[in-house]
């Protein structure tokens, strides 16, 4: 059973007009809708409310495993729309362009986050995939018992997806000519004598626009340093994800994950189709970054003409994990930016890509995904971000 609330979020009165939003490619643009632009008023002129064309709708999930999770689904006329589950810390649990459906929907759907098991490898018990698990807060790997900090053993991809958020906001309203619509919330892990980190989350998406942007920010709010490991499990799944879907990444090198060996696109960059045999690769990226600074990875089905990128800081997020696992039935690749490997804590020390955040000091994570549509702007893409990456000056 589900329980709907549409959230009025609407106002029209007028603010302080924000900087003109450039798309994916840092481009200034003004968003379009229904292959042409409107201005504020040439919308409101249009319709009776604006959740005509943008909104988001809570609801409360009450059966079986999904009680709990609870839901916010956000409408946007451009065709890109998605699921926010506040009760699995505001991660995304669903994404669809246009009808199609952009990641990858496990077995156990939506799980409620009193039905966590971390024992072992159970996480998977109440994995939904999604657009976007978020993995951390101080652990991402397989389970690990690390004798420099806790000397227990750490849950599988730690424990952030399971907390439930607090302190929830949906907003929306006119900022300048753009709607803009905010999603925001609290997560915090803690446990007595150990660590005690908070992440203010908030997810923005505009009118007309084919992505949103995650911003998080992570305190430690205890009187000694923590591990700090943050990655964005991101899950491709069909139709997007099919064979021959290629994966664009601009990377200094790159590795496998049982040996550290170096491998080449060739071995990476493009799906096989659902194997009757079932198999895990996991590849390391240490992307290059743009003139400003910024990492660009882009998933692409060229026979579809739809795709997706990411595009982050690299200071902020300097590694992308890549996992393949194109078995029958679970047939799914992660695109997973993060601080960090997802190969554990001995690895990422080992590696010297294990972070610390100390007391009182604050972190931030920012990280766009978006729909790439039609073959002009995938060739655009392409074509764009290795001009800035290998024709001009190289950001290590």
């Amino acid at each position: 059973m589900i329980t709907i609330a549409v959230v009025n979020t609407s106002t029209t009165g007028d603010q302080a007009a924000s900087p003109q939003t450039t798309d994916h490619l840092g481009r200034q643009f003004m968003p379009k809708l229904f292959g042409r632009t409107f201005t504020r008023r040439q919308l409101l002129d249009r319709v009776g409310d604006i959740s005509q064309l943008m909104h988001a709708r809570r609801a409360e999930l009450s059966e079986g495993f999904a009680r709990g999770a609870d839901l916010i689904e956000v409408f946007n006329a451009s065709g890109f729309n998605f699921s926010v589950l506040p009760g699995r810390a505001l991660d995304i649990s669903s994404a669809h362009f246009k009808g199609q459906s952009l990641c990858f929907r496990s077995g156990p759907g939506d799980v409620g986050p009193s039905f966590y098991e971390p024992e072992g490898f159970k996480w998977g018990r109440g994995w939904f995939g999604g657009l976007v698990t978020t993995c951390g807060m101080d652990f991402v790997g397989h389970p690990e018992v690390d004798p420099e900090v806790e000397n227990v053993e750490m849950p599988l991809h730690g424990r952030l997806s399971y907390i439930p958020a607090k302190n929830i906001g949906v907003e929306a309203g006119w900022e300048g000519e753009d709607y803009v619509l905010r999603i925001r919330g609290q997560m915090r892990q803690s446990e007595v004598f150990l660590e005690n980190l908070e992440m203010t989350r908030e997810i923005r998406a505009v009118l007309g626009e084919n992505c949103l942007q995650i911003r998080d920010r992570v305190e430690n709010l205890a009187a000694d340093p923590s591990p700090l490991m943050v990655v964005y499990h991101c899950n491709p799944g069909f139709p997007l994800l099919d064979q021959g879907t290629r994966l664009v990444i601009h990377s200094r090198k790159s590795t496998e994950w049982q040996k550290d060996a170096e491998v080449s696109p060739t071995d990476y960059a493009v799906a096989k189709g659902p194997q009757a045999t079932a198999h895990d690769d996991v590849y390391v990226h240490r992307p290059l970054a743009d003139r400003q600074g910024n990492v660009h990875v882009g998933m692409i089905n060229d026979k579809l003409n739809l795709g997706l990128y990411w595009k982050f800081k690299r200071n902020e997020i300097p590694i992308v994990n890549h996992w393949q696992h194109f078995h029958k039935g679970t047939y799914v690749t992660g695109i997973e930016p993060g601080n960090c490997s997802v190969l554990g804590r001995a690895w990422n020390r080992k590696h010297k890509t294990l972070e610390h955040i100390e007391p009182g000091e604050v972190r931030e994570f920012n990280i766009e995904i978006g729909v790439l549509d039609g073959a002009a702007e995938m060739r655009t893409f392409e074509r764009e971000v290795k001009k800035g990456i290998v024709g001009g000056k190289k950001r290590k």
